[in-house]
């Protein structure tokens, strides 16, 4: 369903630019297996000045390997939920473990839940939309419990996830991962005071509306991420990601603001770390 490219190489190191947090990245679908593997990852991302990141489960298995990985790990933080595509996994067992998960110290959101309505028709076993309404009320129930923040993967699925939010009531704390709708949207959530974070696809060619929106996020409501091994940055496209990119990502986001990288990159950092509660993250 998330296929990378095999055919192109890794993106070179690029010159590092710190501080930087990569509010939402997937280390398991990166290669990552043990502590050495993700260790190699994160000395490769502090090479470029990326001194954190939140590593996100979609699955149960994902789940339990993130929190593994942000206990290894003192730079990795870990988030805990099903994907809205596999919300018809969401049985009362498995309510059980990611709730369980969710009050781990090294636990920092409830995601990525959500709505996604790209894929239903498209892939074989996708939850159908009423599937992802009910898992994602409850993993908003969920937030609210935990007091942690609300990780929202939004795929063709604007209209519906507001719908589940105002009808739900939203948490406090809510973070648009890899906002990727248009400028009316970025209002409705700047104006709620909702959190979204950008990723590489602000630097596609073809991201003109996305660009727009992003000229209306505050700084105080700006995260920046990779969602590797997704998404990787243009003129990279197509070719594995990594949290060691991020920097391509933020001078991308730089040029189209108008503002410099370094003062992107320090806002967004401060911005990872009010939001998630990091303790002990290097400012």
């Amino acid at each position: 369903m998330w296929a990378v490219s095999a055919k192109r190489e890794p993106p070179p190191v690029p010159e590092p630019l710190a501080p930087l947090i990569d509010a939402h990245t997937h280390l398991d679908a990166c290669g990552a297996r043990d502590a050495a593997d993700v260790k190699a990852i994160l000395d490769r991302a502090d090479a470029a000045g990326v001194q954190a990141v939140v590593t996100i489960a979609d699955d149960l298995e994902s789940a339990r390997w993130a929190v593994d990985a942000a206990e290894w790990d003192p730079r990795v933080y870990a988030a805990v939920a099903l994907h809205p595509t596999r919300a018809n996994a969401l049985t009362e067992e498995a309510r059980t473990v990611v709730e369980r998960l969710a009050g781990h110290p090294r636990v920092v959101a409830v995601g990525e839940t959500g709505m996604d309505l790209y894929w239903p028709g498209r892939l074989e076993g996708c939850a159908d939309p009423a599937e992802q309404r009910e898992a994602f009320a409850w993993h908003i129930d969920l937030a609210k419990r935990t007091g942690k923040p609300l990780m929202i993967h939004n795929r063709d699925a604007d209209a519906a996830v507001l719908d589940v939010l105002r009808a739900e009531g939203a948490p406090e704390t809510v973070i648009f991962h890899c906002f990727s709708s248009d400028a009316t949207m970025a209002r409705t959530c700047v104006d709620a005071g909702w959190v979204l974070s950008l990723s590489g696809t602000v630097s596609f060619k073809n991201a003109r509306d996305l660009r727009e929106a992003a000229r209306l996020v505050p700084p105080g409501q700006l995260l920046v991420e990779t969602d590797a091994p997704f998404l990787t940055p243009h003129p990279f496209r197509g070719a594995p990601n990594e949290p060691y990119c991020l920097p391509y990502t933020v001078r991308a986001l730089a040029d189209v603001l108008g503002r410099s990288a370094e003062a992107i990159a320090e806002e967004t950092s401060a911005t990872a770390r009010r939001v998630y509660g990091l303790a002990g993250c290097r400012s």
